[in-house]
């Protein structure tokens, strides 16, 4: 049984459809996943590209309060994933930072600081954040392939509009801040080991994230 996202069958340039994991390992990756709570908002694929420390982007989960954040993040933990930090106060909310067996990195957070209610295991929104050099040049070279900029703030982060056909947001940060943000060191070579789709022709974005056409819908069971 494969993961599976909320692809349409018809996408726009300008939509995020699917992200897509490479992962060592198939099997394990998609009982993580599954006991996290996120399979719906990726796809997996058994890759042995190379790649070491930071791969240069993180995936965001933003819930409805504290406790909401702790469950998730105990769910990460029982199913291997390591602690980069723990989940605490901030000026902005309270949230944690975890990291799955496959290397890829999770932020849960949310803007409230206290529980009105109790814990859910419901996710308000999904956030892909892509670290880059220059994020002015690829806010650009995005709009540039058709998608539209919700949210910009100078050079240092940028929010592109959710496209109709997928749950996940797309948003660019500096590739530094973000690591710093994240607790681990910028530094890392390789594959970002994901793969994004939703545009009719296969590109690679100056900071080297690969998109592919969505996969065609399966044809109807006669």
């Amino acid at each position: 049984m494969t993961t599976t996202t909320h692809t349409a069958a018809h996408t726009s340039p300008a939509s995020l459809a699917s992200v897509t994991l490479e992962v060592a390992d198939l099997e394990a990756a998609r009982r993580f996943y599954g006991a996290f709570g996120v399979e719906a908002y990726v796809r997996l694929r058994a890759s042995d590209a190379h790649s070491t420390g930071f791969r240069g982007f993180t995936l965001g989960l933003t819930v409805s309060g504290p406790a909401t954040v702790d469950g998730f993040v105990a769910a990460a933990v029982d199913a291997g994933a390591a602690v980069l930090k723990p989940a605490a106060k901030s000026l902005w909310g309270y949230g944690g930072v975890v990291q799955a067996p496959d290397g890829t990195i999770w932020k849960i957070a949310t803007s409230a600081r206290k529980d009105t209610g109790p814990a859910t295991r419901e996710i308000d929104e999904v956030v892909l954040l892509i670290g880059v050099e220059d994020v002015k040049a690829t806010r650009q070279f995005y709009v540039g392939r058709g998608l539209t900029v919700a949210k910009s703030f100078g050079g240092k982060y940028a929010e592109f509009a959710a496209g109709e056909s997928g749950p996940v947001k797309l948003a660019l940060y500096k590739r530094r801040a973000l690591a710093k943000d994240l607790g681990v060191p910028a530094d890392g070579t390789g594959s970002h080991r994901i793969v994004l789709g939703g545009t009719p022709d296969a590109f690679t974005d100056p900071d080297g994230f690969a998109w592919e056409a969505p996969e065609p819908p399966a044809p109807a069971q006669s």
